[in-house]
């Protein structure tokens, strides 16, 4: 017997009992066998229609906002990546959810920048995190600058500011996380002005034919304004901020031209305990009660893919907990900002498992937010910048490998092929032989598909795969997360978590209820 009850009022609750003779459904099954009932898929249905009809939107104001942003994590990525992650665990995989896919709330938000139909980290970084789009490669800038027009990036009238600005102006505290170099495109949509993305440090700069006197570089921004505001910043890239004349802790020069050292500098600035620290070890002995500043560099360039070897090196789960540790001192509340930057560099090297690997770690990472956590006083938004060309094809077995053959032969060529599959990319002829006039695949059991290094089969070469064009998922859970339904352009989000969290330039909940601002109390 089950039992369900919808309070669709205070004065009026409607209880609905029903003895359902199939399985009790539920995520995790483990047998084919228990899909085949059709009493299964009944009650399947019932118990997700009742969670729909019991669904109240939370429409308190959001103390705190959590935006978690997995680049180039497409919907095929999701979905190869509950599958992987559920038959890493032993149970069904299209079964599976991962953490955001629990969330009562999805949208689509479409991608494309001001001038390019597909967008790349930068124009996107600066709609999702300003409001504004804009041009490809820029970030923090208007449409108004053009790729390397630097004179325009120093304009204050084409500045455009983030939501961790807006935060900061809310007195709220902020922070960032990523596992790529803190200088990268989409953690530099935080606090950086600037008309190209590859300008990370003055070495980019003069090494792409500008002067670093009319460029600043991102990394020094770091030490600027928004930048200059940030209590929590935990990523890569040591080698933007030392001098090329400096080793950093893992034994790699610096790239920096002006003989700064950028991450002393940082740390001299600061009112306050201001920490710095280069390891796991060291992150985890952090005391957040004493810390007011804490800088994180844990590797010379992007952090290590989780599958590969790496040594004292921090998960994303584990640099959001230490974050959301030190934000949640401030009592007024905090905007982080987290990014799973490396499901997208495995995507570009068409190193499928890896990209799937890097979601789930990713997804991880949102458990322990959650875990962490109010629902009643956090907004939490997981999406994607853009997507990527892979796809998931074929028709194969329920809960088959999905990072390996399908279970299907091609019926033209009677060869194996991988289920999943990438419209271009590098190392194009490994995938094709030519005899003659004649093209034909590779018979893909010599290429070790499904091994974590394996690149998996495409059409077009390029020199590494492309971004896709399509729509990605918004989810959101919290305060106000209902607002985040429907399809929109990606510049919407940000004015939607700052109209819950009662910040920004725009419309906020606090204007329509002025006299409502605060969150319920929830043991």
């Amino acid at each position: 017997m089950r039992i369900f009850c919808l309070a669709f009022s205070i004065q009026f609750t409607f209880c609905y009992c029903q003895y359902f003779s199939g399985p009790d459904p539920t995520w995790n099954i483990r047998s084919k066998n228990e899909m085949k009932s059709k009493d299964f898929w009944f009650s399947d249905a019932q118990s997700t229609l009742y969670e729909k009809l019991s669904m109240q939107p939370n429409q308190y104001q959001a103390k705190n906002i959590i935006f978690f942003l997995g680049d180039g994590m497409s919907v095929p990525t999701v979905t190869a990546g509950r599958i992987y992650d559920g038959q890493q665990r032993g149970i069904i995989g299209e079964r599976n959810r991962l953490e955001f896919e629990k969330f009562p709330y999805v949208g689509l938000s479409k991608t494309y920048c001001v001038d390019k139909q597909v967008s790349d980290s930068a124009c996107t970084a600066s709609a999702y995190l300003t409001g504004v789009k804009a041009n490809y490669e820029t970030i923090g800038v208007s449409a108004d600058v053009k790729r390397n027009d630097c004179s325009g990036a120093k304009l204050p009238q084409n500045q455009l500011s983030s939501i961790a600005a807006w935060a900061m102006r809310g007195h709220k505290s902020t922070g960032l996380v990523t596992t790529t170099r803190v200088t990268h495109a989409s953690p530099a949509g935080v606090y950086a002005h600037t008309s190209n993305r590859d300008f990370e440090s003055d070495f980019d700069v003069h090494d792409l034919g500008h002067d670093p006197n009319n460029c600043p570089d991102i990394a020094q921004q770091l030490l600027d304004e928004v930048g200059q505001g940030l209590r929590v910043v935990l990523g890569g890239g040591t080698k933007k901020f030392l001098p090329n004349t400096m080793r950093d802790v893992y034994g790699n020069l610096g790239q920096r031209l002006d003989g700064r050292n950028l991450i002393e500098e940082w740390q001299r600035s600061k009112f306050g305990n201001a920490r710095v620290v280069f390891n796991r070890t060291d992150l985890l002995r952090n005391d957040a009660r004493y810390t007011d500043y804490l800088l994180g560099l844990f590797n010379t360039s992007h952090l290590a893919y989780n599958l590969d070897d790496s040594i004292d090196t921090p998960s994303l789960e584990e640099m959001t907990e230490a974050a959301i540790e030190v934000l949640s001192q401030d009592p007024a509340g905090y905007f982080l900002f987290v990014e799973g930057g490396r499901i997208d560099h495995a995507h570009h090297e068409t190193k499928a498992k890896k990209a799937l690997d890097e979601t789930v770690q990713f997804s991880n990472a949102v458990r322990k937010a959650r875990q962490l956590t109010n629902r009643w006083d956090t907004l939490i938004v997981v999406t994607a910048d853009h997507g990527h060309t892979m796809t998931i094809n074929g028709y194969a077995d329920i809960n088959n490998n999905i990072t390996g053959f399908n279970s299907e032969l091609s019926d033209v060529d009677n060869l194996p092929y991988a289920t999943l599959s990438y419209a271009n990319g590098p190392n194009y002829k490994k995938f094709y032989k030519v005899s003659g006039n004649e093209v034909d695949r590779v018979d893909l059991r010599t290429l070790n598909i499904g091994h974590k290094k394996a690149r998996y089969p495409h059409g077009v070469p390029m020199s590494e795969e492309t971004h896709g064009g399509g729509d990605v998922a918004v989810y959101a859970n919290g305060p106000w997360a209902h607002l985040f339904s429907g399809v929109y352009e990606q510049n919407t989000i940000p004015h939607l978590m700052g109209f819950a969290a009662c910040i920004g330039p725009g419309i906020t909940y606090c204007n329509l209820r002025p006299n409502k601002t605060t969150s319920p109390i929830v043991d």
